[in-house]
């Protein structure tokens, strides 16, 4: 898997990624007839960070933007901070709802009040780049048929170890896996911190399904499997706070793999329907890193029990990597982070 991230990596980047406009430098995005977008935030307990975000939104050099906070029944400040923020500002507008009700509802919420047909959906914490709203729009105006456009989020919590792990982890894996993706078919999952949507798309797959606790990877199944298109755009820099514990981040974890599950078994039969062909190799990827990951994890325990000692009729090295096959797992791991960092570099 790796050897096939870093080719599609690289190959989005050398036909693709590199003939981009980009940089400091680079003029703010002009958008085909100008349409309007709208960003939705949905907000819960966010008191801390709201405030920051909508700030960000709102200083997208595209300027025909609206922007709408729902407040997810927050029991902190989150909503005096609403109020006081849409009374000053004019493209904001917040909506309350009377209890949380979860993230799929307030999104639903949000897109039944936008105005634009197009739709960016970033969490309450989260602060857009200058502009990440117009880069990640544009595909969907080239293409019909592109449903969703997927984003770049870079980690800015790297006070721990964990934390800054997931730097890593993001420049090496989520960002490859992205590109590579997009290249030989559909995309696993949009990013659930940064995603665009069209609102015709969404209107024909009945919207965020509230019954999934992965919001975002259901409705990227529910929009492929209806023949729309997702696209990811690595200039749509959203900056994102992620779990800086060890607790944190098991929890994070587990509801990714719960809700991956949950929309792999809720698709099983459809899957395999002659023209959803372009998701196979979803379903291979997914398979195959599953079984990796419990080969690993039945191999370390066999480990860890030998060496206390323990007596198995179980020849080690029949399962274990040989020195070499670790040496070679070692340089590619190596190697795709390189690569990684070398596109991360050239934007």
């Amino acid at each position: 898997m790796s050897i096939m991230w870093i080719v599609g990596g690289v190959y989005f980047w050398v036909y693709r990624e590199r003939h981009w406009p980009w940089g400091e430098n680079a003029p703010a995005p002009q958008l085909k007839d100008n349409p309007s977008i709208s960003i939705i935030i949905p907000c819960f307990n966010e008191e801390k960070n709201v405030e920051e975000t909508i700030h960000a939104a709102l200083a997208q050099r595209y300027e025909n933007i609206e922007v709408i906070a729902v407040n997810d029944g927050s029991t902190d400040k989150t909503r005096a901070i609403l109020d006081r923020m849409a009374a000053q500002i004019p493209h904001l507008r917040v909506i309350h709802l009377a209890q949380n009700q979860g993230k799929a509802i307030a999104l639903k919420t949000g897109a039944a009040a936008a105005k634009s047909e197009y739709l960016v959906c970033i969490d309450g914490d989260a602060l857009l780049d200058r502009d990440a709203a117009a880069y990640i729009v544009e595909p969907m105006l080239y293409n019909p048929r592109v449903g969703a456009v997927t984003g770049n989020p870079r980690i800015r919590t790297r006070s721990t170890l964990v934390g800054k792990i997931q730097v890593g982890e993001y420049s090496s894996i989520i960002g490859l896996i992205k590109r590579t993706q997009r290249i030989y078919g559909n995309v696993f999952t949009v990013s659930g911190v940064i995603a665009a949507f069209r609102r015709s798309a969404l209107a024909e797959v009945g919207y965020w399904s509230d019954d999934m606790i992965t919001e975002d990877i259901d409705i990227s199944w529910k929009l492929q499997l209806n023949q729309w298109t997702i696209f990811y755009e690595p200039r749509a820099l959203c900056w994102i706070l992620m779990p800086e514990t060890l607790k944190g981040l098991w929890k994070q974890r587990l509801r990714w793999a719960q809700g991956g599950a949950e929309v792999f078994l809720k698709n099983m039969t459809r899957l395999w329907r002659k023209e959803n062909f372009r998701m196979w190799p979803l379903f291979f990827e997914y398979c195959l890193t599953t079984i990796w990951a419990f080969t690993c994890l039945v191999g370390f325990i066999i480990y860890a029990v030998q060496l206390a000692g323990v007596p198995l009729n179980i020849e080690l090295t029949h399962i274990a990597a040989t020195h070499t096959a670790g040496i070679l797992l070692c340089t590619l791991c190596l190697l795709q982070f390189i690569v990684s960092l070398m596109i991360r570099e050239s934007l």
